[in-house]
Parts: C-alpha cells; structure tokens; sequence
C-alpha cells in the first residue's frame, strides 16, 4: 500500500472588504478515481491527506468488501489523479453491484465527472459589477431565510440572486440538492443567469463553482471558505467567488476587480 498524502492547504492571496490584498490559506481538493482491478468505480473529490484509507473506507462502506483480506493492493498515483486497488479474488462478479447507483444527499460523497470538465471549455460568462454596500444589503436579506435551519438545524441553503433580492431560496439536506432544485427552476422559468448571483451556505467547492457556472452565473458567495480546486475553477471559468461573507467581512477569491468598493468599514485603508 501507497503512502500517498499530500497537503491539506495551499496558500493564496485575497482581497478583504478594506479592499486590502493579504495572504490566507485555502483547503485542498482533487480529484482521486478509484479503480478495481483495472475497472474504473467513481471519481471521489477529496482533501487527499489519507487516500488510501478514504479508498478502503468507501469500499466498505459501499458494500464492494467485507474484510480487508480481500484487498491485495492499493495504489495511489498523484500524477494521474487515481487509486488502484487489486482485489485477492477479482471483481467479475461486481457487475450487479455497479447497475444500480444512489447518489447520497450527503455533502462529502464526492462526484463522477464524466466528460463534465470538457463541456466547461463552452462556458462563457459575463463579467460581473458588484457594489460594495448593496452586496451587504444582500448579506443582511439572506439572514431572513433559513427557515428550516432555524427550526431544525443540519440543511444547507442555497440562493439565486438578483441585486439584492432573493428570487428564490431553497433549503435541503445538501446544498448540491438545493443547487439541483434552483437550476430545475430556472429551467422550468426560462430564468438566465447573466444577471444574477448565487448564495450557498456551504464550501465553494469545485462542484459548486462548476454548476452555478453551467447555469451561467458569474458571482458564487457564501459564509463558508473554499477549497483549491473549486478557487483554480473560478478562475478558469470566470466566476467571482467570495467566502467567509458575513456581517461587514468577506474574502474575494477571485474577481476582486468586480467589485467597486464604495463602503469600507472603519478602522483600515487599502494598502
């Protein structure tokens, strides 16, 4: 077995709301595709630091083993993004175990990508404007929903945002659920993106950034942070990210040039 983690965190430079550019730390994601003897499973994202374990826990936990005498070998490759596993009896038989597919509401599951990267290279965005002080109105209205959150707790909340209104604002147990039922809306409405932007509560990871900018939106935000690849797709595709926005404060990821900083709070100037 491989001993292959790697970094948690990397470090960027962020444009806080004084308009000041300092340094911070992002958290790690790649992608790590899992084969069984030499036939290809899922495509997990992950933080990398333990793959080999993530490999055999999610092995388990998906019912393809039992015990870990059925694995023979596990390899993790960097360098080509995959985990090799060579299993002590095959997996011919593993057929009916790959028909049928559930795609968990949980935020850690990962994603299959498919050809989705290469659909991205037809994906071009308008370059947004954001006001400083509406931007905060639009922080303060969000704090108006979360309805189910302040009953219940354990949903995430996603928005899709014009200026400061909220068009619609949904709630589930994940927020790549939330973003789902925003898209299928904007589908059912004729609703295009150009114009608006996209709150979530939860990380700006790729997969986040990947599908606000399929539904043509150029602005993401949200109270949390983002992680390496999901800051390296914003910048490819065009998408101004802003995380750990709340109250006065946010961090801009990338497009710090879209925002016109017209209310920056007391206490420090832009160096």
């Amino acid at each position: 077995m491989t001993n292959a983690g790697i970094v948690a965190s990397y470090p960027v430079s962020v444009t806080d709301e004084f308009g000041n550019t300092r340094k911070t730390h992002i958290t790690g994601e790649r992608p790590l595709t899992i084969y069984i003897d030499k036939q290809e499973i899922v495509t997990l994202m992950t933080l990398g630091k333990f793959p080999e374990l993530l490999v055999m826990g999610y092995l388990h936990n998906q019912g393809f083993i039992k015990t870990v005498a059925e694995i023979k070998a596990v390899q993790v490759d960097w360098d080509i993004e995959s985990a090799t596993v060579v299993t002590t009896n095959g997996s011919d038989n593993w057929d009916e175990k790959l028909k049928k597919r559930t795609v968990t509401s949980g935020c850690g599951q990962g994603t299959v990508f498919g050809n989705i990267m290469e659909d991205l290279e037809n994906i071009n965005l308008t370059k947004p404007s954001l006001v400083q002080s509406s931007f905060y109105r639009l922080l303060h209205n969000i704090r108006l929903y979360n309805d189910v959150y302040k009953k219940s707790g354990a949903v995430h909340g996603c928005a899709l945002c014009r200026g400061e209104n909220i068009e619609i604002f949904i709630e589930d147990v994940g927020r790549h659920n939330a973003t789902d039922a925003i898209a299928g809306h904007m589908l059912l409405e004729g609703i295009d993106g150009e114009d608006k932007s996209f709150y979530t509560t939860g990380r700006l990871t790729s997969e986040m950034v990947i599908k606000v900018a399929q539904m043509g939106i150029s602005v993401l935000f949200s109270r949390a942070g983002i992680t390496q690849m999901g800051f390296e797709l914003s910048k490819k595709l065009g998408v101004t990210t802003i995380a750990r926005a709340g109250g006065k404060h946010f961090l801009v990821y990338n497009g710090a040039d879209t925002l016109i900083f017209d209310a920056k709070p007391p206490g420090k100037t832009a160096t």
